[in-house]
């Protein structure tokens, strides 16, 4: 790709740049957030043609101004959201075989669905993947689905394969058959790889050669092998690594939020005690499945408690929903973001009104526009929301900046507990930086914070406090001034 440049309303996104990619190679792709990593990739996938530039395909100009010219130079890719991707309500084969099936409809009148199933399993058997082309795809886990999206992409002669976040909702089990198939398509059929990451120890692990990207330009393109972390955080921020974590005057108050001998009625969580400091920020750790997202949920009033007792402020309160949470100063950062956390079809200022939209009504029950946007100005420079306008629906923004709109949501609410489940989950480091920044912000103000994530690293960056998980109990209580990853793991895999 050469002297590659786009604009979109008020935006460059990119500004002439280089990008190349060999056969048979991982290559890192990385940026912080608006870096313009992910509109590169769209423009080679063929998502967007009103780019200026050239594409060339073994030393050839090429055209790519559709999905199918870029299908046709063999050239797939498969994008974070991965239930948008797939039609769930058909079969595995009839996933994988979707673009042959709809490519050959305007030739062929009846469906041989056997010959379907038998080249389906055909590539499940080359990559390796165990799974039933008979099977509804909305049956599967997330992670096999992921299998099948890949599968697709390869049913019709694959150069190059585009990955973005493909690790992001997985366990580390997960990611590491992903890693084995990724692997094997690189080295036993010469596919050229593109991976695009937050999660950097991944890249040193998987990647040969990285490109990064800082402000819709290319900043460096090397091989991996001599990079670090750090300087690679260095040439996507301009800042350093130690400088992402805020650096905050910790002024511990009374006691704020208690939590004795809290039961999950489906048994997700068992005897879980803990207590939140005014301006704490107290992190909730463990293995995927050791029962955070389910703590979370539960304290919110979104799953159902069948035991235990909570206190805010001294003073017992009773949460059954959540609104009832809501109303009682409680406020939620969901991990599904897109499924809980925001409304993506709706426009940036509803989605930042929509925890407090009372205090943006008439008496009558009227929303009052003009307020409602204001307010949303505001909190897109407050935050550093990066959109041509609060009008802009949320499914357009990258994932760092839904989830700044789902954070923002709840800053104009009366709460004094924060509740965040991996806030940072499928977001680049700038975005991290500026979640970090808001939520000690909170902190400083003397708001209690619980923080709930698998990232150890940030456990022992962010918080003052960690609980350990372990089966939906709490394994031990940490100070995380006084300990390391190492620790943390221990723990969470059992240790005594």
């Amino acid at each position: 790709m050469k002297d590659i440049s786009i604009q979109f309303p008020g935006v460059k996104a990119l500004s002439n740049v280089d990008f190349h990619i060999e056969s048979g190679n991982i290559h890192a792709l990385v940026g912080a957030n608006g870096a313009g990593k992910s509109t590169l990739m769209k423009i080679m996938a063929g998502a967007y043609n009103h780019y200026t530039g050239t594409i060339f395909l073994n030393g050839s100009e090429v055209i790519i101004r559709s999905p199918r010219d870029a299908k046709l130079l063999g050239i797939e890719i498969v994008y974070q959201e991965v239930d948008t991707a797939l039609v769930p309500y058909l079969t595995v084969a009839e996933n994988i075989m979707l673009n042959v099936l709809v490519n050959k409809m305007d030739r062929q009148v009846f469906v041989r669905w056997s010959k379907i199933h038998k080249a389906a399993r055909q590539i499940l058997k080359r990559l390796n993947i165990q799974i039933d082309t008979n099977e509804i795809v909305q049956n599967l886990k997330l992670a096999q689905k992921q299998m099948v999206l890949i599968a697709r992409a390869i049913a019709e002669d694959c150069r190059f394969l585009i990955l973005d976040e493909p690790t992001a909702p997985l366990s580390n089990t997960e990611t590491d058959e992903l890693f084995r198939l990724v692997k094997d398509l690189a080295e036993n059929h010469n596919v050229g790889i593109i991976f695009i990451s937050h999660r950097l120890p991944e890249i040193f692990e998987i990647c040969e050669d990285i490109t990064i990207m800082k402000d819709g330009q290319v900043v460096t393109r090397q091989p991996v092998q001599g990079m670090t972390v750090a300087k690679v955080v260095e040439n996507m921020l301009g800042q350093k690594l130690s400088e992402v974590f805020p650096k905050r005057k910790v002024e511990l108050g009374d006691t704020l939020f208690e939590v004795a001998h809290l039961d999950e009625k489906e048994g997700a969580i068992k005897d879980v005690s803990l207590y939140v400091r005014a301006g704490e920020i107290v992190g909730i750790t463990g293995l995927v499945g050791a029962g955070k997202t389910e703590l979370c949920k539960t304290l919110f009033g979104s799953l159902k408690a069948s035991g235990g007792e909570l206190r805010l402020k001294g003073k017992k309160i009773r949460i059954t929903s959540p609104y009832s949470a809501v109303s009682q100063g409680l406020a939620l950062v969901p991990e599904e973001r897109r499924k809980e956390g925001v409304l993506v079809e709706e426009p940036v200022y509803s989605n930042l009104s929509a925890a407090t939209l009372s205090k943006f009504s008439t008496p009558l029950g009227f929303i009052k526009a003009l307020a409602e946007k204001l307010n949303a100005r505001n909190l897109i420079k407050d935050l550093g929301i990066k959109t041509p306008n609060e009008s802009q629906k949320v499914a357009y923004l990258s994932g760092g900046n839904q989830q700044k709109v789902a954070v923002g949501k709840w800053l104009n609410a009366d709460a004094e507990i924060f509740i965040f489940d991996e806030p940072t989950k499928g977001v680049d480091v700038g975005a991290k930086h500026d979640i970090f920044e808001l939520i000690g912000r909170l902190a400083v103000a003397g708001k209690g914070v619980i923080y709930a994530t698998c990232e150890f690293s940030e456990i022992l960056g962010i918080t003052d406090r960690a609980y350990v998980m372990y089966d939906g109990r709490i394994a031990q209580e940490l100070d995380t001034a006084n300990i390391d990853e190492e620790k943390l793991l221990f723990y969470s895999t059992g240790g005594k």
